[in-house]
């Protein structure tokens, strides 16, 4: 290790922050890499998802809503791509060559990944299963979005971090839209199918947060790209998706504490 690189694992331990490609040290590029990839992915298959169910919303403004998600998830997966390519990523064929639709079977166990080419969160591995499925997954995973996206708001990264700002309000809009679509479900009598999809989803959602603790956890936090740790992060989704059920008046699965 040279000193240079020494100089930079000391600033960023005190809160430094890189602008650029020219200054990253090897590790730090490949831990960054694998946070933006898992991003892109995430975005890509989830608005692939919901591509899939647009038609199936039961009004013209539910349809809207479903396609404001597909076009914005798409938009803010390019925000990031584009970070990639600066590091010498072939944009063109990641987002054009790669199966964002496909999906395991629904009855896979919880935190089953497809492969390893593939760095999409593990909840978005699994298909929905029509609108109301749709958005209560929606909401969910939502939620753990808005947790997961607060750690990048101060990525060590900077160009990261000011993407994320950008994006981070629109994620929360969609979860809004999805507590909202959830209330006129409920309110149609739809509770019962409701709590069928949360039950089917809290542990998927629950598994995307990944081992609570790691040694690459430490070495993230080392360099500025995370601040908590994922059992952290799981805690605090729990916590805001359970208050999120019972504000709608939805049963907590065992599992939610």
């Amino acid at each position: 290790m040279t000193e240079d690189t020494m100089d930079i694992t000391d600033y960023l331990a005190q809160g430094g922050r890189l602008t650029n490609p020219a200054n990253v040290p090897t590790r730090y590029r490949a831990e960054l890499m694998k946070i933006m990839a898992t991003f892109v992915d995430s975005e890509l298959a989830g608005a692939a998802g919901f591509a899939d169910v647009i038609n199936a919303g039961p009004g013209i403004k539910e349809r809207i809503a479903a396609a404001r998600i597909v076009l914005e998830k798409t938009d803010n997966a390019d925000k990031v791509l584009k970070l990639m390519g600066e590091f010498g990523a072939n944009t063109e064929r990641y987002a054009n060559h790669h199966p964002w639709a496909d999906r395991l079977p629904r009855d896979t166990a919880p935190g089953t990944a497809r492969n390893a080419h593939d760095m999409r969160l593990s909840v978005l591995n699994y298909p929905l299963d029509g609108w109301t499925d749709a958005v209560v997954m929606n909401l969910l995973m939502g939620l753990a979005v808005d947790v997961q996206l607060a750690e990048f708001l101060t990525s060590s990264y900077q160009p990261f971090a000011e993407a994320i700002r950008e994006v981070a309000p629109r994620e929360t809009r969609h979860t809004e839209l999805a507590a909202e679509g959830l209330e006129k479900l409920i309110a149609e009598g739809g509770t019962e199918a409701v709590n069928r999809s949360v039950a089917y989803w809290w542990p998927r959602v629950s598994e995307s947060f990944g081992a609570g603790v790691s040694p690459r956890g430490a070495a993230l936090k080392a360099m500025g790209l995370r601040s908590r740790s994922n059992a952290d992060l799981r805690d605090a989704w729990l916590q805001r998706a359970g208050a999120a059920l019972d504000k709608l008046g939805l049963d907590r699965p065992p599992t939610a504490g």
